[in-house]
């Protein structure tokens, strides 16, 4: 099975220039993991995603753990992290250079690639225009549909107390 026969079609997708308060809309509207960040051409530059939310001043939530440097001397350092804190537009919080996968990859070549990257969701793209998302919630309906076929043909039974 390919990803292009489980993926989500009907998707957002967001520009870099928006605000980050409009990303976080659209995260909660569309029940999102995260939001693939296209440029004016329609190119993936990005993805924004509910992670990039975590470390935010407006929680009174500090940024990661700096370096031992800063432990000991006591200082920050102006670092990614810290301006992604703060950051008020898309593209100073995305993360830059995808992960992503082409519309041909197999199912396996998904898992496998969302397990080293630890990511819930994958942009799906032909070309370089994203066309599908692909996560965790698309793979457990096919799974859900694999075991009601399954049932119908008389493979597996239902356990009842």
């Amino acid at each position: 099975m390919n990803v292009s026969d489980v993926m989500r079609r009907s998707f957002a997708t967001i520009k870099p220039g928006a605000l980050l308060l409009d990303a976080a809309h659209l995260l909660l509207e569309t029940n999102q993991r995260g939001l693939p960040v296209i440029d004016s051409e329609g190119t993936l530059v990005g993805i924004i995603s509910e992670g990039d939310f975590l470390h935010r001043a407006e929680l009174d939530i500090g940024p990661p753990p700096g370096n031992w440097l800063e432990d000991i001397l006591g200082i920050e350092e102006d670092t990614p992290a810290r301006r992604r804190m703060r950051a008020g537009l898309v593209r100073e919080a995305m993360t830059p250079d995808p992960v992503f996968v082409d519309d041909e990859a197999t199912l396996d070549e998904v898992v496998a690639l969302m397990d080293a990257r630890h990511v819930a969701q994958l942009p799906v793209v032909c070309g370089a225009t994203v066309i599908g998302i692909i996560g965790r919630i698309e793979l457990l309906n096919a799974v859900a549909q694999a075991l009601c076929s399954a049932k119908q043909v008389g493979f597996g039974t239902a356990v009842q107390e």
